[in-house]
């Protein structure tokens, strides 16, 4: 993989779930709402100083809404918690997954 391309999007893991989980109060204070739902679908990486994490979140049981997270987690070194950088709403399972600001 090139450094700042995006990796193959995979299945998430219970890394990528774990992530998801530390910036999920994050997204529910921006958004005013809470997401009873909250599963890690699928991700893709890309590197820079740290990692950038795209991951599909899906919100629901009864249809296929899903939310897509930008976590941006530093190097190692750093010591520092996975950070929301942006998400995108009104996604759906069938949406691709891919680069976004």
């Amino acid at each position: 993989m090139l450094p700042g391309g995006l990796t193959t999007t995979k299945p998430a893991t219970p890394e990528i779930q774990k992530i998801a989980d530390q910036v999920k109060p994050e997204l529910e204070g921006k958004e005013n709402k809470t997401y009873p739902v909250f599963v890690a679908l699928v991700y893709t990486t890309q590197v820079v100083a740290g990692t950038n994490y795209f991951i599909k979140v899906s919100i629901s049981n009864s249809n296929d809404e899903c939310i897509h997270l930008r976590v941006y987690e530093s190097l190692p070194h750093e010591n520092k918690e996975p950070s929301l950088t942006s998400y995108q709403t009104g996604k759906t399972k069938d949406d691709p997954l891919s680069y976004f600001e």
